[in-house]
């Protein structure tokens, strides 16, 4: 359920753009948003071409302007500054989930389009790596347009891994409190994109690998077609579609060619930050997307 929204923000516009959807969706489940800034050691003094926030009182005062202007009347609202100052922000953030709670994070991404690797995009994938709360990722341009984000049509790709069952799990949340339909994917490898070990024994038995990957799309249509109906029983409509193809590609395919509005992803922790961002289809997803792209991490 619901309850509780972070939404951290560093005093820049590029942040800010998190919190129309922040707003959005505490409308829609009657959830608290929590603003939070995290003082960082010897801070430059300029962040996205704006002033950084250095002190705790500046911040105090910027988190309640944010609070006053970006908020709607109603809405139930917290502050918090961690004033000691750190070397890790997102290791920072991170480490307010015990003590702030809350059910979902929001952060603003840097967006393929950006000229530099801006700050806040970095934090935020990193939040994404360390942290076990799920994370809703905001392209900037919803700062720009805030009616850019919607809930109506929610993309959820599976593989039939029940680990990664856990996205359906957060996206039917989302669903029932916005009134969303779901649209379950899975995408099966074409024998031209296999990697590896596939890609090994296609090249010498082509036939045989043809055959298997035909097995594993009508596996895929069984699997979701017992999915949804569990759906249905709980009150949320929904679809489903098999498609062939590499899989980050179609996921993002798929999302525009039906318009989704968020794509909703289960993804493992990694080592690493890198590895993390290059490995995982939900994270290179995220990176990709011009859409919100929310990561449920696997527990």
């Amino acid at each position: 359920m619901l309850r509780n929204l972070l939404v951290p923000l560093d005093g820049s516009a590029l942040a800010e753009a998190a919190l129309p959807a922040a707003v959005c969706l505490a409308q829609s489940a009657g959830a608290m948003i929590t603003l939070l800034h995290v003082i960082e050691h010897n801070a430059p003094r300029q962040i996205h071409h704006q002033r950084h926030l250095t002190e705790a009182a500046e911040a105090e005062a910027y988190l309640q302007d944010i609070a006053e202007r970006a908020v709607p009347a109603g809405l139930r609202v917290e502050r918090h500054v961690h004033a000691n100052e750190t070397l890790d922000v997102a290791k920072g953030i991170v480490q307010h989930i015990a003590e702030l709670n809350p059910d979902l994070i929001l952060m603003s991404t840097h967006g393929r389009t950006s000229p530099a690797r801006w700050m806040f995009g970095s934090i935020a994938q990193q939040v994404v790596a360390m942290g076990s709360t799920p994370v809703l990722l905001i392209p900037p341009k919803h700062r720009s347009d805030p009616s850019l984000f919607a809930n109506h049509l929610l993309l959820v790709p599976l593989d039939g891994d029940p680990a990664h069952e856990q996205s359906l799990a957060w996206a039917a949340e989302l669903a029932r409190a916005c009134g969303a339909k779901i649209q379950l994917l899975t995408v099966v490898h074409t024998v031209r994109n296999l990697r590896g070990e596939r890609a090994a024994a296609a090249s010498m038995l082509p036939g045989t690998m043809a055959a298997v990957l035909e097995i594993e799309q009508q596996n895929a249509e069984e699997y979701l077609q017992g999915v949804v109906p569990e759906l249905h029983r709980t009150g949320i409509t929904a679809g489903w579609m098999v498609c062939r193809g590499k899989r980050v590609v179609t996921i993002l395919e798929v999302a525009r060619e039906l318009n989704a509005d968020v794509i909703v992803l289960s993804t493992h922790g990694k080592a690493g930050t890198e590895a993390f961002w290059s490995a995982s289809v939900g994270p290179r997803v995220a990176m990709e997307s011009q859409l919100p792209v929310l990561l449920v991490p696997i527990k």
